[in-house]
């Protein structure tokens, strides 16, 4: 087994129990859909943690798979699942009962998950950049990583404090499209990296 299956063996499960907790949300909300209102700005946040999650798993492959085996980096995949579990569980509520407005839970937390998936993915990028340093190519790949950075800081932050619906709606749903577009793109090529280097994570 190589340092990069042994950290994802537990890395994965982590980041999979986030996705869990989300379905396990809107799945029960989706039981109870004739006694409650489920509201699409609720469904939109489902659907953008889900999303964001599943460019860790990319990311954590293009940044840890060449990384020696660490204690650190094991402490580092735990604080980043702890962020995106934590952000998961908020989407929704953990007791739904019937006349429930889940929009009433969204405005009450969808500042605090928004902001986790944000400080999650600040953490990942800081990682990333330190495992460059020095290496050919270095500013190359770290301005690409800040231009994907501030690209999600300028969509994520005001999302997570604005208050208008339309607002929300459109930096979200903006997201959700490029996480789609991405997802259909062809895979980047890896040769003219340098070796050990990782390729610009598509998680931000």
């Amino acid at each position: 087994m190589s340092a990069f299956e042994f950290y994802f063996s537990f890395y994965g499960l982590a980041l999979g129990l986030s996705v869990a907790v989300v379905a396990t949300g809107l799945a029960t909300s989706i039981q109870h859909r004739k006694t409650i209102r489920i509201g699409w700005v609720t469904l939109l946040l489902a659907l953008f943690i889900g999303l964001d999650i599943a460019t860790f798993w990319d990311a954590a492959w293009h940044t840890f798979r060449d990384a020696p085996f660490s204690y650190g980096m094991l402490v580092v995949g735990l604080a980043i699942a702890l962020l995106y579990f934590v952000a998961a569980s908020l989407v929704f509520p953990h007791q739904i009962e019937d006349g429930m407005n889940l929009d009433d839970h969204f405005w009450a937390n969808k500042k605090v998950v928004l902001l986790l998936t944000f400080a999650a993915n600040l953490v990942m990028v800081i990682v990333a950049v330190l495992q460059i340093l020095g290496q050919p190519r270095a500013f190359e790949i770290i301005s690409t990583y800040a231009v994907t950075l501030v690209l999600y800081i300028a969509l994520i932050v005001p999302a997570a404090f604005t208050r208008s619906r339309k607002v929300y709606g459109i930096l979200i749903g903006l997201h959700v499209l490029i996480y789609l577009v991405i997802a259909c793109m062809p895979p980047l090529p890896q040769a003219n990296l340098p070796e050990g280097a990782p390729a610009p994570a598509t998680a931000t």
